[in-house]
C-alpha cells in the first residue's frame, strides 16, 4: 500500500502546472523564457502576477493532495510523509518532463500546510519579508526552507514531521544550488513582473 501511495503521489506531483498555465495564457512554454523554470517565480517574470498565482496554488495543491492521499489510504504519520515527499519529488523530477521540473517550494508549502499550519504561517511570513525587502525570491525560498525544521522543532512537532522538515529543506536547497551560486556572485535576477507582449525573443 505504501508503494501505491508513493507512485500515485509522485504522478500527481509530476503534473507540470506551470507548463499548462503558460500554454493556456498565451501559448508560451515557460521552459523557453526567463529562468526556463516552470515554477511560479518564472511564471511571474514571463506572464505576470495572476498566472503566477495560478501556478503557485496548483503546485501547492499537489502537496496537499499527496498528504491527503496518505491520510485517506493508510492514515499513519509515515503515510502522510511518504505522500508529501513523493509529491515534492514528482514536482522536482517530473515523469512528464524527462525527470526535470521545478524547485519544490510551492508543493513543499502545500505539504507543510497540511502537516503544521503554524509552521506554514511562520515560514510564509519569513519568505514574504525577505522577498519584499530584497526582491530575491530564491533567497526567500532558501531561508524559508531552512526555517522549516527549526520551526517544527520549536513548535514541538512529532519526530516524523521533523524528519520531513529536514528532508524537504534539503530538497529545496539542493534544487536552488544554481541560484545560490548566482547570489554569491551577485548575478541573481531580482523579481519583476513580465509581459507577454514585451518578451525578448532573444531569451528563447
Amino acid at each position: 500500500m505504501y508503494l501505491l501511495l508513493f507512485l500515485i503521489s509522485y504522478l500527481i506531483g509530476s503534473i507540470p502546472n506551470g507548463l499548462f498555465v503558460g500554454k493556456l495564457v498565451g501559448g508560451v512554454d515557460l521552459r523557453q523564457f526567463g529562468s526556463k523554470n516552470i515554477g511560479a517565480t518564472n511564471a511571474f517574470r514571463v506572464l505576470g502576477p495572476w498566472p503566477a498565482v495560478a501556478v503557485f496554488l496548483t503546485d501547492a495543491a499537489k502537496g496537499v493532495a499527496g498528504v491527503y492521499l496518505g491520510q485517506y489510504l493508510i492514515g499513519t504519520p509515515l503515510a502522510l510523509l511518504i505522500g508529501g515527499i513523493a509529491a515534492i519529488a514528482g514536482h522536482n523530477w517530473s515523469a512528464f518532463l524527462g525527470f526535470k521540473g521545478g524547485r519544490g517550494v510551492a508543493t513543499g508549502l502545500g505539504v507543510i500546510a497540511m502537516l503544521s499550519p503554524k509552521v506554514t504561517l511562520v515560514v510564509f511570513i519569513a519568505w514574504a519579508l525577505i522577498v519584499y525587502f530584497t526582491r530575491y525570491v530564491s533567497l526567500g525560498s532558501i531561508v524559508a526552507a531552512a526555517l522549516v525544521p527549526v520551526t517544527m522543532w520549536l513548535f514541538g512537532e512529532i519526530l516524523e514531521f521533523l524528519i520531513f522538515g529536514v528532508i524537504a529543506a534539503l530538497f529545496v536547497i539542493i534544487r536552488h544550488r544554481p541560484n545560490i551560486e548566482r547570489l554569491l556572485k551577485g548575478e541573481e535576477l531580482k523579481i519583476k513582473p513580465g509581459n507577454l507582449g514585451k518578451i525578448d525573443k532573444k531569451e528563447k
